[in-house]
């Protein structure tokens, strides 16, 4: 039975609550994936919430529909967002550190930017009117003329050398042409600092989890830090809202490498970049490890996101870098 409207006897007008929201969530197997796929499903702002990602991912909650999709399969892309008819897709499907040799690189490069092209498609085509992405400061580039505080109206110049780098900012370029040529379809774009949380294990971690930091001679290698939970609200409060626009994540203030082995109560070395540079030259020739030279350029020139936008347009306060580091450091403690 229908509600009894009584806007009419009491004078005033009702608005209608916007009906809850249909997600399609791809990457959902991931580390933030799982937590975006769990807030979502606990919101009862969302009525049907599907979690995809190369292998239907496990354990989601009840009520989640999980389906496996490979994001750089066009056709499979537009099948299940046939079949689906979600309201918005959360695209978080990417490769972080491809394996190192060309077919890993190209295998991410299809996922990255081509999966991005295929839901671009699939949201154009299906009637899918949001889609949000989660692009990385990282598309801004490791450069020595960067600005102190990097804004999201800055140029994007994500560093050839670093796949990862170089795919965020080929992505944020094919968006910004379907901005402008499919205003239809809203976009909603995040640029995470780096993101820490509770069971956060990666490789910039391993830096910190290490016996000793290390840095470079005369550099500070600022680090701009997100929770998670900040990350996943964000991406929930705009999901719910229907909104658009781009916006860095990243906390308050910064750390440097060197505060970070203090607040670790760890030794901190310094060793001159042409000296790193030179032992990881080595290291990459004798095949030992998993970088490379450029992994200088990676300490020397850290971008420092502003979260102006974020706090003044959509109106979130995440909690500062130095909150964010210290509540990551006592949970591995």
């Amino acid at each position: 039975m229908a509600a009894t409207d009584t806007s009419e006897a009491t004078g005033t007008e009702t608005a209608a609550a916007p009906a809850p929201r249909r997600v399609l969530v791809t990457g959902a197997g991931g580390y933030l994936g799982k937590l975006v796929v769990r807030a979502l499903a606990a919101d009862a702002r969302f009525a049907d919430v599907v979690a995809t990602d190369l292998h239907a991912p496990e354990g989601v909650p009840g009520g989640v529909a999980s389906e496996p999709l490979d994001v750089a399969d066009g056709a499979a892309v537009d099948a299940l967002v046939a079949r689906h008819r979600p309201d918005a897709i959360v695209h978080l499907a990417a490769i972080v550190t491809p394996p190192k040799g060309g077919v890993g690189r190209e295998r991410a490069r299809r996922v990255d930017v081509d999966g991005t092209r295929h839901v671009l498609e699939a949201c154009l085509a299906h009637g899918v009117g949001q889609v949000v992405v989660t692009s990385s400061g990282a598309a801004y580039g490791y450069h020595a003329d960067n600005a102190p505080r990097l804004t999201e109206d800055m140029p994007l110049r994500g560093n050839d050398v670093f796949a990862y780098a170089h795919h965020k900012r080929l992505v944020e370029e094919l968006l910004a042409t379907w901005r402008a040529e499919h205003p239809e379809v809203k976009q909603l774009v995040f640029r995470p600092g780096t993101i820490l949380g509770r069971t956060t294990r990666n490789q910039i971690t391993a830096i910190f989890e290490r016996p000793v930091v290390v840095g470079l001679r005369g550099v500070a290698s600022p680090f701009v830090f997100i929770w998670d939970e900040d990350v996943v609200a964000c991406v929930v409060q705009g999901v719910a809202e229907g909104r658009e626009g781009v916006y860095n994540l990243a906390g308050d203030g910064v750390m440097t490498l060197r505060e970070i082995a203090h607040a670790l109560g760890k030794p901190f070395v310094a060793v001159p970049p042409r000296a790193m540079r030179a032992a990881l030259g080595l290291l990459e020739r004798l095949h030992i490890g998993p970088y490379g030279p450029e992994q200088v350029m990676f300490l020397e020139h850290r971008p420092v996101l502003a979260n102006d936008r974020l706090r003044e347009e959509l109106g979130y306060v995440p909690r500062a870098s130095r909150d964010v580091f210290a509540s990551w450091a006592a949970a591995h403690a």
